[in-house]
């Protein structure tokens, strides 16, 4: 049976997203995304300096390793801001996907509902293929749904800090109440369990970052988190057994000698 991830239409094997930020060097990075069997990248367009046509380096390098590449308006806080870059991000690298990222709060990085929703709006219209990062919030991800968004990628926890689902109850409703909609958990991932506890939830994907960049051993770290996004898949496809209040054996005393049954 075929079980593909779907991104507006296109189908990859691979459920695991990762960044291309914070790496040691180039060569880690490379390494690490080869080792992710990753068929998507993340770019940050301010990292790349795309006024000075500095995301075009980084786009070949990304094109010879013949992925898709997935570019992102970190760093914009206010709409305007945003809808321009991911302009100027399909004009530089000729593609329509764009990962909207849209900060409320300097704190904790979180994505602002209000904002996030009107720029999905206006780029979704200008014809844009709109992957929004939003806080676990089931609303905010039904507005964007309604707008047309066929991808929502609702946290784990903020950005960068690694401390996996925060609120798995909100997660799994999120994923109860849209089921039609790809559902991409995107940040606060810090291990592979907490990637595999997702999946198990029944997410589409994970996209992540600084978990892989920031590892003592990023490659390794990559091959780990493969691994955990598969099994954590095959986990949900395989239906977990139910739970239960008390204690049963899992050695069946049917059949046995009487004596042997007390």
């Amino acid at each position: 049976m075929s079980d593909v991830l779907n991104i507006y239409g296109q189908t990859f094997d691979s459920r695991l997203l990762v960044g291309s930020a914070l790496y040691p060097s180039p060569k880690v990075m490379t390494d690490s995304i080869k080792a992710s069997g990753s068929q998507i990248v993340t770019l940050s367009l301010r990292r790349q300096s795309p006024e000075q046509k500095g995301g075009q380096v980084f786009w070949q390098q990304i094109q010879d390793l013949g992925l898709t590449l997935l570019p992102n308006t970190a760093g914009c806080h206010s709409v305007k801001e945003a809808v321009n870059l991911a302009k100027m991000s399909r004009e530089i690298f000729q593609t329509d996907w764009i990962k909207l990222e849209l900060i409320g709060d300097e704190y904790n990085l979180q994505p602002d509902p209000i904002d996030l929703v009107q720029a999905t709006d206006i780029l979704l219209k200008d014809g844009f293929k709109v992957l929004p990062y939003v806080a676990d919030d089931l609303v905010v991800c039904r507005r964007l749904a309604d707008l047309g968004c066929q991808v929502v990628m609702p946290w784990g926890a903020p950005i960068g800090t690694g401390k996996g689902l925060l609120n798995p109850h909100a997660l799994e409703s999120i994923r109860s109440r849209l089921p039609d909609i790809t559902l991409v958990v995107d940040a606060g991932i810090g291990l592979p369990s907490h990637a595999a506890q997702a999946m198990e939830l029944g997410y589409d994907a994970i996209l992540l970052n600084s978990a892989i960049a920031q590892a003592q051993d990023p490659v390794l770290m990559a091959q780990a988190f493969a691994n955990a996004v598969q099994a954590g898949r095959q986990g949900y496809l395989a239906g977990r057994m139910p739970e239960k209040q008390v204690a049963e054996p899992s050695t069946p005393t049917l059949g046995m000698p009487f004596w042997h049954q007390n």
